[in-house]
């Protein structure tokens, strides 16, 4: 006489369970892979054609539309200007947007009393994050360049930069501000201390990993735009570099665009040089966030 297992059932339910959880690691590990292995190829091709031209003198050269300069012995071929063009560019922007990204992400967090207008505010703060870059190229270009007459300098392609990139630094100054223990705050008012002695001493040394963090992360976003910076006027082909606020300007993703539409063969290396360099700047600054993060983070 047999005896069914009464748990036959639980059995195969949970091995069926366990086949769809293994074939949705493999989906996502398939796909992880093809974002790897993209970004490997497409880094492995712009390092094969940029390979003997980024030199000492195309960093310190300006360009040159003149293919012979890019042969082999040719001089005055290079990036220059639009490396300081981007620096200054986005060192202008940094200013800008820490004071007034965290200056909004504060009085959001620490002053302004939980209503609909506050949702309201925070509800458009994080849909304009999402906003394509151009359409803020095209208010920069409405408000900086023709309203308050800027024309096409750098200051202007600073502020319009930081337009671009204030929503997403103050939705991640929230965020880091939230994740301070509420009674950390409580502690120091018990103290007797006052609420600005609070945030200055207290919310804004413990926040501040995940404030510089995603600050950097979005100065790293912007120093890649074209479509902002385009709009306002910067140049494609600079040959000398903005040396005040009011100063023509061009940046390093104007000139990758000017040299990868010419379709002379030189230009293309130099473009991927050009490119090497532009990435070489993203990874540094986003090594910067790195490091920031792990300095002053508290649980490190």
């Amino acid at each position: 006489m047999s005896v069914e297992n009464p748990f036959a059932g639980d059995t195969e339910d949970i091995d069926r369970k366990r086949t769809i959880g293994r074939v949705f690691v493999a989906i996502c590990f398939a796909s992880t892979l093809v974002g790897i292995v993209a970004l490997v190829a497409l880094i492995a091709d712009v390092l094969y054609e940029s390979w003997g031209w980024v030199s000492w003198e195309f960093l310190t050269y300006p360009p040159s539309q003149a293919v012979e300069n890019f042969l082999p012995g040719g001089r005055g071929a290079g990036i220059y200007p639009a490396i300081v063009g981007s620096i200054f560019l986005i060192a202008l922007t940094a200013v800008f947007t820490i004071f007034l990204g965290v200056g909004a992400a504060v009085y959001l967090e620490e002053y302004a009393a939980e209503n609909r207008l506050k949702s309201f505010i925070e509800a458009n703060i994080a849909n304009l994050a999402g906003v394509p870059s151009i359409v803020y190229g095209l208010l920069g270009l409405a408000i900086f360049v023709r309203s308050i007459q800027l024309g096409t300098s750098l200051i202007a392609g600073a502020l319009t930069l930081t337009l671009l990139i204030l929503p997403i630094v103050i939705v991640s100054s929230q965020e880091a501000l939230r994740a301070v223990p509420d009674s950390q705050r409580q502690a120091a008012y018990g103290v007797g201390a006052t609420q600005w002695q609070v945030i200055r001493d207290v919310v804004l040394p413990r926040a501040l990993p995940g404030i510089m963090t995603g600050t950097i992360l979005s100065l790293s976003r912007a120093i890649g735009e074209t479509a902002p910076i385009l709009m306002v006027g910067a140049a494609t082909s600079l040959f000398i570099a903005p040396d005040s606020l009011t100063s023509p300007f061009s940046a390093m993703p104007m000139m990758i665009f000017e040299w990868a539409s010419n379709p002379e063969p030189a230009f293309q290396h130099i473009a991927a040089a050009g490119i090497v360099v532009l990435l070489t700047i993203l990874l540094l600054m986003n090594a910067v966030a790195i490091v920031i993060r792990n300095r002053y983070d508290p649980r490190a």
